[in-house]
């Protein structure tokens, strides 16, 4: 997977949940909507996915409206399709059904066809003390990092 141009990322959801699993996803969009996003009017932040009746559906995914949109701008917070195959769906079905698991989108971005693709995950949620954890190691790393650079000056 080569990625063209990175549209939005979700780093709120990489520091709550564990990625068990990734799929990529075709996104339905409306005229305005994929001017907008091609602006970067795209946000992940609080957004999520669900299957209903068979099909993927991401909420609270927000799209700008296109400043020269007029009347064609559509609702920015309304749900969108995502495009994916049969068995990803009986997969992604398959592993929310198991307790503690969800789907969030992880990022989106334009592959290089032009196609704006979302990245979706299944994660699970971290508790607390994983969460310092993953803090307390890139602090570390960080701290490593900073003390090599230093020694590198000499």
């Amino acid at each position: 997977m080569s990625i063209l141009k990175l549209l939005a990322n979700n780093k709120k959801a990489r520091h709550d949940y564990f990625f068990v699993e990734m799929f990529e996803a075709g996104l339905v969009l409306t005229g305005t909507e994929i001017k907008s996003v091609r602006n970067g009017g795209i946000n992940l932040r609080d957004s999520f996915a669900r299957i209903d009746n068979g099909e993927v559906w991401v909420y609270n995914m927000r799209i700008s409206p296109y400043e020269k949109g007029n009347r064609f701008n559509t609702d920015p917070l309304r749900p969108k399709k995502l495009l994916l195959n049969k068995q990803e769906i009986r997969k992604l079905t398959a592993a929310t059904t198991q307790k503690g698991q969800t789907l969030i989108p992880a990022r989106a971005y334009m592959n290089h066809k032009g196609l704006v693709k979302l990245e979706l995950a299944i994660a699970q949620g971290k508790k607390l003390y994983d969460k310092r954890a993953d803090i307390a190691k890139r602090d570390a790393e960080r701290s490593m990092d900073r003390s090599a650079r230093s020694r590198e000056r000499f």
